[in-house]
């Protein structure tokens, strides 16, 4: 199908936005009957929109999660292990620092060489770390190459301060603030005006991506994104950090926060207001932390206030884009309790999957154990590629129908 071209054509974020309106993904009613088991057992399975979403994933969630044996008995295990002895794949990056409206600064990293040998149109996925975390992470590598040899452009938001990306001004980022995230995605949509965006988040990066979909609800211009070890509740997950080996955890992600903080200290000299930069540098917890520096950088009156009105478990229900969330039932950074079944079920665009076991962006599992990807990789792609397909019709941009109904 030609593309026709009108003087009157709408802005390509319209275009995105309006395409929502028109999708082959028309929203099912969560009321219609069950249908037959297409997943394992051993995986929890639910939300509106799994009648649409699961049938694509059958052949990967057809077969039982096993945990990789002696790896996978224990969340702290899987947990650890991963982190260290994971394998963290050579990918060649070309970094991009973009400079934000309040003159703060984020790095996005660019597999290289993409320009030349991917066409303009192709889907780009967009990778938001956890806490601290950046281009460097194994599970963000793992999912550049995997994204990538199915000929997808990716690229990785790495947050103030995170994966060496500098930082201009005294703010870093939080699980509240969406305007990095904002401009970044619209910025991305800029320079490639042709492709279809999609975005996948880790831990703390799935809290403020799910925020982000109900921040932009209907005017979304994403076609999917992916969720994955979410904390969601971020008043429960504080409230188990605080527990038996989870403070392994908040000593060592606060140790990784001081040390962001100690390279970009002189910029909150004499910083005045509500600031306590003493326990900011110094901080034992993650919460220390938040109640030195970042919930009073955005305006809030105290930590729990910060974590309960950041939590992504109240956004679910302004979500109007497909969206898979990916849990393990034992994390114990993100627990279970906080998941928020009911509205996830009563969202007719999302669907959830719970393993039995996984840790925290752990998921030794899979043909790849123990040292390869995460068990979730291949379920991830299957997704969006689903997705991805149906947004094109016989090859055309649904993009190009979408113009010719506006006009």
């Amino acid at each position: 199908m030609a593309r026709l071209a009108f003087a009157s054509s709408p802005p390509l974020a319209s275009a995105r936005t309006l395409r929502r309106h028109f999708s082959i993904f028309a929203a099912a009613d969560p009321k219609t009957s069950e249908m037959p088991r297409l997943h394992h057992a051993s995986l929890e399975v639910i939300g509106g929109g799994t009648d649409r979403f699961l049938p694509p994933l059958k052949d990967s969630l057809s077969k039982p999660y096993d945990a990789f044996p002696l790896i996978g008995f224990n969340s702290h295990a899987e947990t650890i292990y991963a982190a260290f002895y994971r394998s963290v794949p050579f990918v060649r990056l070309r970094r991009e620092c973009l400079r934000t409206k309040d003159n703060g600064s984020v790095a996005l990293d660019w597999v290289a060489g993409d320009d030349s040998c991917l066409p303009p149109e192709s889907p780009i996925l967009i990778l938001l770390p956890g806490l601290t975390g950046g281009s460097q992470d194994s599970y963000v590598r793992h999912m550049l190459l995997r994204a990538r040899s199915k000929k997808w452009r990716c690229v990785v938001f790495n947050s103030r301060g995170c994966g060496d990306s500098p930082v201009t001004t005294p703010q870093f980022y939080s699980a509240s603030f969406l305007g990095d995230i904002s401009e970044v995605i619209a910025h991305v949509g800029d320079r490639f005006p042709r492709a279809n965006l999609y975005a996948a988040g880790w831990s703390l990066g799935g809290n403020i991506l799910v925020n982000y979909l109900a921040q932009e609800s209907h005017n979304c211009t994403l076609s999917a994104a992916v969720s994955l070890c979410n904390p969601f509740d971020l008043v429960i997950a504080d409230e188990d950090f605080h527990k038996g080996f989870n403070n392994v955890y908040d000593k060592a992600l606060s140790r990784s926060l001081r040390r962001i903080f100690s390279k970009h200290s002189l910029l909150f000299e004499d910083i005045g207001g509500g600031f306590n930069i003493p326990m900011a540098a110094n901080a034992d917890t993650v919460r220390d932390f938040d109640e030195g520096l970042t919930r009073v950088s955005f305006g809030f009156k105290t930590v729990d206030e910060y974590y309960s009105k950041s939590s992504s478990s109240k956004a679910i229900k302004h979500v109007r884009i497909p969206l898979l969330c990916i849990q393990a039932a034992n994390d114990p950074i993100a627990p279970d309790r906080g998941i928020p079944r009911k509205d996830i079920k009563a969202n007719p665009n999302c669907m959830l999957i719970v393993t039995p076991r996984g840790g925290h962006l752990g998921w030794v599992a899979g043909e790849r154990a123990p040292n390869g990807a995460p068990w979730t990789d291949p379920v991830v792609m299957e997704f969006l590629q689903h997705v991805e397909s149906c947004e094109t019709i016989n090859g055309d941009r649904l993009l190009e129908d979408v113009h010719q109904i506006q006009v």
